[in-house]
């Protein structure tokens, strides 16, 4: 899976996760069964720029820590869309991986992998607006994610 990074932020060391993200999409695409080859974008936003994003489509006046935008959002799409690859974009907010890693007392690049791998998933059509939902896609972001970025591990 080819994983494009943008940092609209003006912190320049989000782009040091490239590798992190490039290693959670292989093994999300081992423990998923994928057998296309797809793409996604990463964009690092500041708070200012996701609360606007959340507004705009979401109707939620406030900041997020994490939005992920399908570009295929039913199953409809993913047959209209068969040649087209690119999954869609996860938009990451800087400040709320601060604050969540000192919140969850892990690292940030825990953090960062964390918000990453929610995103995917959320591109490859998970969710967890019902509870059965949640809890497979919870377990699922563990499953991927443990063996990379244990969690309570400083890094």
């Amino acid at each position: 899976m080819e994983i494009s990074v943008i940092n609209q932020s003006e912190e320049k060391q989000w782009s040091r996760f490239r590798k992190d993200f490039s290693i959670i999409a292989k093994r999300t695409e081992e423990i998923l069964k994928l057998e296309k080859e797809y793409s996604a974008s990463v964009i690092f936003v500041n708070p200012e720029e996701i609360h606007e994003i959340n507004k705009t489509y979401r109707g939620i006046d406030r900041p997020t820590d994490v939005i992920s935008f399908a570009l295929m959002d039913s199953e409809d799409d993913y047959e209209m869309m068969e040649d087209d690859n690119e999954l869609g974009d996860i938009f990451i907010n800087v400040e709320a991986i601060r604050n969540q890693a000192k919140e969850y007392g892990h690292s940030l690049r825990r953090e960062v992998c964390f918000l990453f791998t929610h995103g995917l998933l959320h591109l490859l059509g998970y969710d967890h607006m019902e509870e059965d939902e949640e809890k497979e896609m919870f377990a699922l972001q563990d499953v991927i994610l443990d063996e990379i970025v244990p969690k309570k591990v400083r890094a």
